[in-house]
């Protein structure tokens, strides 16, 4: 008797089709747990290749021909919202397979620029439509991405690189899903900010994003004097081209501190700079900076016990004011020595100034 018991027949003495014949099941055949007799496949085992299709042996399929698997059916999203996808900030081996299956099922992706977005979705051959929405379009194309979430469809936003919404046109689209009611989920990724400051060498526990400075000198120079006496660590984003002037403002306002320049994260050319602020200074005078940069710099560090007193300070201040040296200017620059308040310094000086004037 074969391998799948068949009984004796009138025409098969031994009991055994032609199929079942053999000691072992032949390639490409299924059988059913108790069934009588093999139910074939196709006809793609060697033993049964030359003989011609029957009812009981259909065409060959795929598999048999070597033919290219048919595509799987693509899973949509069944829920309308607005999913917050991060993207690699370098390498596209770190974009998770959570962010894989959601831009694959999306009805469209919302992309801060559609050219850079089309490489990373080529790379995993995902096929989802895009949209572009980016700074200059976020009030039209934001109406138009909530309109069709309202509709029934489902929205990825992402950006060039790391999460979107962090010092992103894509915090406004959020802000405009909250109001309309719609629903969000993200789907976490890589982020500059939290691997820069991993790497940096520099106090952890309590850190302020400060995302980009101002191109403007006087915005610039006013924000890095809000931060001044913050004593966490502060994290900025800056460009290549900006980066001199940039390290430069800072110290003139905070003076020397340590800084770590992260540049080119995950990517060929990954460098981490650990330095203070005049030795980051006298390397890019001879070095041309190169790639996007994370700062990650020391907070504020007050001095332990002043070495002078206020009224010391001030006439420190006068000293640099009869070099001919600006008020402000020269109390600035005392503050930044002593530890005291630019202000206390200011309010002593003018006063002894207006009581020379009355004299």
């Amino acid at each position: 008797m074969c391998w799948q018991r068949c009984a004796p027949t009138a025409s098969s003495p031994s009991g055994c089709s032609w199929w079942c014949s053999a000691p072992a099941p032949p390639h490409g055949w299924r059988s059913s747990r108790g069934a009588k007799a093999a139910v074939p496949r196709c006809r793609c085992c060697p033993t049964l290749s030359s003989r011609p299709p029957t009812a009981a042996f259909p065409q060959p399929c795929w598999r048999c021909t070597k033919k290219a698997a048919p595509p799987p059916r693509r899973r949509r999203c069944k829920v309308a919202k607005l999913y917050v996808v991060g993207t690699p900030i370098g390498n596209l081996g770190d974009l998770s397979p959570r962010a894989k299956e959601v831009l694959a099922s999306v009805d469209f992706i919302a992309a801060e620029d559609t050219r850079v977005t089309l490489k990373l979705l080529g790379r995993f051959d995902i096929k989802t439509k895009m949209v572009s929405y980016y700074e200059h379009n976020i009030r039209a194309r934001g109406q138009e991405i909530t309109r069709r979430i309202l509709a029934g469809e489902s929205c990825a936003i992402v950006t060039d690189a790391g999460m979107p919404c962090i010092s992103d046109p894509g915090e406004d689209l959020v802000a405009l899903c909250y109001e309309q009611g719609i629903e969000l989920e993200v789907i976490p990724g890589p982020s500059a900010v939290v691997s820069a400051l991993a790497i940096s060498g520099l106090p952890t526990r309590r850190f302020s994003f400060e995302g980009f400075l101002s191109t403007t000198r006087k915005n610039r120079r006013e924000h890095l004097e809000e931060v001044a006496k913050l004593r966490h660590t502060l994290i900025f984003y800056e460009a290549p081209h900006k980066l001199r002037t940039t390290l430069q403002d800072m110290y003139d306002c905070w003076g020397d501190r340590r800084i770590s320049l992260c540049r080119e994260l995950t990517k060929i050319h990954e460098e981490v700079l650990r330095t203070t602020l005049s030795g980051a200074l006298a390397h890019y005078a001879e070095n041309t900076p190169k790639g996007e940069f994370v700062l990650v710099i020391e907070g504020y560090t007050p001095p332990a016990d002043p070495q002078i007193t206020l009224q010391q300070a001030a006439q420190l201040a006068r000293e640099k004011m009869s070099q001919g040296l600006p008020a402000t200017a020269a109390c600035k620059e005392i503050a930044r020595q002593t530890g005291y308040k630019k202000s206390q310094i200011y309010s002593l000086v003018a006063e002894k100034s207006y009581s020379n004037d009355e004299i």
